[in-house]
């Protein structure tokens, strides 16, 4: 099966590289794009549909300066590229979403969703299906961003840090100068305030919610 190239935008680096290597850890998917910005992000996709493969798919956040993602689909689309964009957004908000379909876009969800259900989205739009329902945050465990922020310690962040970049616990216990269990008692602690499933659930919600 062919891998999928998709392109990122994201102002936050590190929201941008974690995504990177969260879907590229899932496998199927090639980051061949990834840009800080809107204006950025418009010449990166000329430049890839100028040279070879261009991109299937184009994921990127609703708010990013010069140039939004909303704008940034109404760009492509006055210049006749329909390359399927996925935008995400930290909350619910209906307005964004009929915005989103008035430009064109052909998805729409929250940032705080699985990396799992991403790639799954990405791969329904390279198939040709839109995913413009509306979004809601009801019945999903509430990201530190929804309500009163999570309190991470200055340690928890730096491990999360080491998380976000792919480094195991082994490789975050040298890096940090602490034992395995030590990094193991840490990442405990952080499933339990940020209230996620596994440490790559971890690292969405505390992106999410600018907490790293």
């Amino acid at each position: 099966m062919r891998r999928l190239r998709v392109a990122l935008g994201d102002d936050q680096a590190l929201v941008l590289s974690g995504l990177a290597a969260l879907l590229q850890e899932l496998g199927g998917i090639d980051i061949v794009v990834q840009a800080r910005d809107g204006a950025e992000l418009l010449q990166a996709l000329q430049r890839a549909a100028a040279g070879h493969g261009g991109v299937d798919v184009v994921v990127t956040d609703v708010r990013m300066p010069r140039h939004s993602g909303i704008e940034v689909v109404r760009a492509l689309r006055a210049r006749g590229d329909y390359t399927p964009v996925l935008l995400l957004t930290t909350f619910d908000e209906p307005a964004l979403l009929q915005g989103a379909r008035a430009a064109g876009a052909q998805g729409f969800m929250l940032k705080d969703a699985a990396p799992e259900e991403l790639k799954r989205a990405i791969e329904r739009l390279a198939a040709g299906e839109t995913l413009l329902a509306p979004v809601s945050t009801a019945g999903l465990p509430l990201a530190a961003s929804d309500a009163a922020p999570a309190r991470l310690t200055e340690r928890e962040i730096d491990v999360l840090r080491l998380v976000a970049g792919g480094y195991s616990n082994k490789e975050i216990g040298r890096a940090l100068g602490i034992s395995d269990g030590t990094v193991r008692n840490h990442l405990s602690e952080i499933l339990a305030r940020l209230d996620a499933r596994d440490r790559t659930h971890a690292v969405m919600k505390a992106l999410a919610a600018r907490l790293i």
